[in-house]
């Protein structure tokens, strides 16, 4: 019987374990576009469940009737070999009472000799018939009994064959299912916008485990990425990313320009070498905790169209231009998520 985990079923689920968020609603609502999505894949889910529930049903059904014949067919096993261990008595019984049908009468039994001989044959002759009809009504009880165990055999069998086919058919509509739900959640998600796409797959609980790296090595699961092609943040200053991009992108009409996000304690050595008393020390830029950007795009410069909306909106999005940054020195393009003990 085919197994109902497939590789097409697992796949569906851990989709649908993605989209479907758990415990209470995220404070920052998502789009409509983005709730409807999650809706669906709640509602694929429950429908997937119920239907393995049944499959479940089915399987357990049919293991019940499965146990109940092979204990059937063994008990007939049984009456069929003690019914094998009896045959050649029998044989030869009826035999005798072919050759002889008279043999259990007096005169055959007698046939002359003495009242002690006469006797004592009797007695042989009432223990002999006794005996033979003890054999004869054994066999006719198991005759009886492997025909009944037969019959119930048979039925288990049928009942088997018919579960086992609605079992098959479960796991076909099971296989159906999933990839008719696969392939319209996938219809779906691709409609989403893009950085839509990328706030679906940041789990904000990774910030926590982020957190307990060094500055600089961070595990790239415990990141995730912009829209900006190659750059990475830590999951909560990436998903108040994304909210920021958007709107920088309906106010300017493009996303926003970065040139440098999470830095790797190699790639922030690289830069103290290239910018020495002016880089951060290794191991202490917010760069190595996943939590700061370098803009460009016109924000690198002070005083800019750019530049003034991002110090007015940032804020809003948990994202500043820390105070040193104005100054000691003076980097318009270094933009920070949270403040300095996140």
């Amino acid at each position: 019987m085919p197994n109902p985990g497939s590789a097409a079923l697992i796949a569906v689920f851990l989709v649908m374990a993605t989209l479907v968020p758990s415990g209470t609603a995220r404070a920052d609502a998502p789009s409509d576009a983005l709730e409807t999505l999650r809706r669906e894949a709640a509602k694929a889910r429950s429908e997937l469940e119920k239907a393995t529930n049944d499959m479940q049903g089915r399987q357990r059904v049919l293991a019940s009737s499965q146990i109940k014949l092979r204990g059937t067919l063994k008990d007939l096993a049984a009456a069929e070999a003690e019914l094998n261990k009896i045959r050649q008595p029998l044989a030869r019984l009826a035999n005798a009472s072919y050759q002889q049908p008279g043999a259990t009468g007096s005169m055959a039994v007698f046939g002359g000799g003495t009242p002690d001989s006469a006797l004592r044959s009797t007695a042989d002759v009432t223990l002999l018939a006794r005996s033979q009809q003890a054999l004869v009504d054994r066999a006719d009880e198991l005759q009886q009994r492997r025909g009944r165990l037969a019959s119930i055999a048979q039925d288990l069998q049928s009942r088997s064959a018919v579960e086992q086919t609605r079992v098959q058919q479960e796991v076909d509509g099971l296989k159906a299912k999933s990839a008719q739900l696969t392939a319209r959640l996938d219809a779906m998600l691709k409609k989403l916008d893009p950085t839509k796409r990328l706030e679906l797959g940041c789990d904000k609980s990774l910030a926590a485990g982020a957190r307990k790296f060094p500055n600089g090595l961070i595990p790239s699961k415990y990141l995730c990425p912009l829209p900006q092609k190659g750059k990475q943040l830590r999951a909560d200053a990436a998903l108040a990313f994304y909210k920021l991009n958007t709107a920088y992108k309906r106010h300017f009409g493009h996303e926003i320009c970065v040139t440098d996000s999470y830095r790797s304690l190699a790639d922030q050595h690289r830069v103290y070498a290239e910018r020495p008393g002016f880089a951060a020390i290794p191991g202490t830029s917010n760069h190595g905790k996943g939590q700061a950007l370098d803009l460009c795009g016109g924000i690198q410069n002070s005083g800019s169209v750019q530049f003034n909306w991002m110090e007015a909106n940032a804020k809003t999005y948990g994202w500043l231009h820390p105070a040193w940054a104005y100054s000691n020195p003076f980097e318009p393009w270094h933009w920070e998520y949270g403040t300095q003990d996140d």
